[in-house]
């Protein structure tokens, strides 16, 4: 009786070794999409509690001070004045304003001090789900958080995370503990000057204060509170109203 034989194709083993891989990839690629996007939307209804910014802070011996106050209950001037200093096209665009991107690579091509293109939304999804510092990784995950937190929040969702999450003094976060920690009391009763002094020390939260500011940041906070009123009368906070 003859007996039947197997012939092993030369090169099949490692054919499927890419095939393999690629289904790999694709179910990586696949779990990463649903959980970004379930923490997007957890996050749309939780403060959330900690961010990779404050814990480094921390681990740096820094602390952590926050106490979170919603959009609803914080004066309006806080995001007429980061509207005004950060992103004036904040209710136009839809989580990028290709204008400011231009110019910030065009100022950082001249040489000198770096300058970011962000926007608010962009600010927002790195400092809720990512690090600081400037890398390609990092920024093609702050493109991709930005448009599921456009998609699932919303604008008055965004800007209030915002303003409870952004570094506004060394160990402290959002507003309302910078209205605390500058003015003693909380930033549901903060004027126009107050708010835009909050605002002018977003950039370098380390080394500016909002308490007798002097020089540039003084100069600055001045004309954020110009341009708070013109986001007022121009009502380009409409989306937040």
């Amino acid at each position: 009786m003859a007996r039947s034989t197997t012939r092993r194709i030369p090169g099949a083993a490692k054919g499927s070794l890419p095939r393999r891989a690629l289904r790999w990839l694709m179910t990586l690629a696949i779990a990463f999409v649903g959980f970004s996007a379930a923490w997007v939307l957890l996050y749309r209804f939780v403060p959330p509690p900690v961010t990779m910014t404050m814990l480094a802070n921390a681990a740096d011996g820094r602390g952590i001070t926050k106490s979170w106050m919603s959009l609803s209950d914080m004066d309006p001037d806080m995001a007429r004045a980061v509207i005004g200093a950060e992103d004036a096209r904040f209710c136009q665009h839809f989580g990028f304003e290709a204008g400011a991107i231009y110019k910030a690579a065009m100022h950082n091509a001249e040489g000198g001090r770096l300058r970011g293109g962000s926007t608010i939304s962009q600010q927002t999804a790195k400092n809720a789900f990512l690090w600081q510092g400037r890398s390609w990784i990092r920024k093609g995950l702050e493109a991709w958080f930005t448009v599921l937190i456009e998609a699932i929040w919303g604008k008055r969702r965004i800007m209030e995370v915002y303003l409870n999450i952004a570094e506004t003094g060394i160990g402290t976060y959002g507003a309302n503990a910078g209205a605390m920690r500058y003015f003693h009391h909380d930033a549901s009763r903060l004027s126009t000057t107050e708010a835009s002094r909050i605002a002018a020390v977003l950039p370098l939260p380390k080394k500016r204060g909002a308490i007798a500011p002097t020089g540039a940041t003084a100069r600055y906070g001045r004309a954020i509170e110009r341009r708070a009123g013109v986001v007022a009368r121009g009502r380009l906070d409409s989306c937040l109203r």
